[in-house]
């Protein structure tokens, strides 16, 4: 049963407590889905571990880099432009989604440079 907690690291932790502000049942500190009568502390905003199944479902997605780096640990691998972590959609895959549009957009550009320079040099 403990295996499959994940263990944060104190920069991991920091940026799952900024996340936590943007859970829908986050409230004042407090988490409305414990709510029984009495106010419970939220214990995604206290804890070095996720441990709350509507944070991984539905908050943790917002941050891509980070939902790489803890949920997909043996899958991600670091973007070769930026440095972030992501999950490749096949096994060529080399930059993240924001990446890889501008790195095709360079080498489309330094493709056609060459192109027009191979043909002022035949003519």
């Amino acid at each position: 049963m403990t295996d499959n907690i994940i263990r944060l690291d104190y920069q991991q932790y920091r940026a799952v407590r900024r996340l936590v502000h943007d859970c829908c049942n986050y409230q004042d500190g407090n988490c409305l889905l414990l709510d029984d009568g009495e106010e419970c502390v939220c214990p995604q905003s206290i804890s070095y571990s996720l441990n709350c199944r509507w944070f991984r479902a539905a908050v943790l997605p917002l941050d891509e880099s980070l939902c790489a780096a803890l949920l997909h640990r043996g899958r991600a691998w670091p973007c070769a432009e930026c440095g972030t972590m992501f999950v490749p959609r096949s096994n060529r895959g080399k930059y993240c989604d924001e990446c890889a549009a501008i790195v095709r957009r360079r080498k489309k550009a330094a493709s056609e440079r060459e192109r027009r320079r191979r043909g002022h040099l035949e003519a």
